[in-house]
């Protein structure tokens, strides 16, 4: 099983399209055998599910995503887990366990330039999964 994280500087990255690189674990036995960095080689937005997809990534951790990139994972058969922050080691420990926390309705739809960030219209931010508001105050765009 491979696990990728959106991955800046040791931590979730907070915008599935935009991000530079995914940290990819390798699961043996519930178990983290191997990670690496894999940079992204410019890749974005849909794209980034048949990039997973090559590299047999089967499960994704990331912050806000739209939902073109949603249904390109779903049909690439990649679980998706959104709407997650901080640390991505900490973040790949807690699915393992089953005590991660996102949400299913982290969505970054505005995606035309020179919009506000945090601004989700009702649903559930990037920086809020079930009620915990570890948001950093800058939305799904920026971390």
């Amino acid at each position: 099983m491979k696990i990728a994280v959106t991955y800046e500087n040791g931590s979730v990255f907070q915008h599935f399209g935009h991000t530079e690189q995914f940290k990819v674990y390798e699961v043996e036995d519930g178990k983290v055998v191997s990670s690496e960095v894999v940079p992204t080689d410019g890749f974005g937005h849909g794209a980034l599910a048949g990039f997973l997809n090559t590299h047999g990534v089967t499960a994704l951790i990331c912050g806000g995503i739209g939902g073109g990139a949603r249904n390109a994972l779903a049909s690439a058969g990649i679980e998706l887990y959104a709407g997650v922050q901080g640390s991505a080691d900490a973040a790949v420990d807690a699915l393992l366990a089953g005590t991660l926390a996102y949400s299913s309705d982290a969505n970054c739809d505005h995606h035309g330039e020179g919009h506000e960030c945090g601004h989700h219209h009702g649903d559930a931010g990037c920086g809020e999964h079930h009620g915990h508001g570890h948001g950093n105050g800058h939305g799904c765009c920026h971390s």
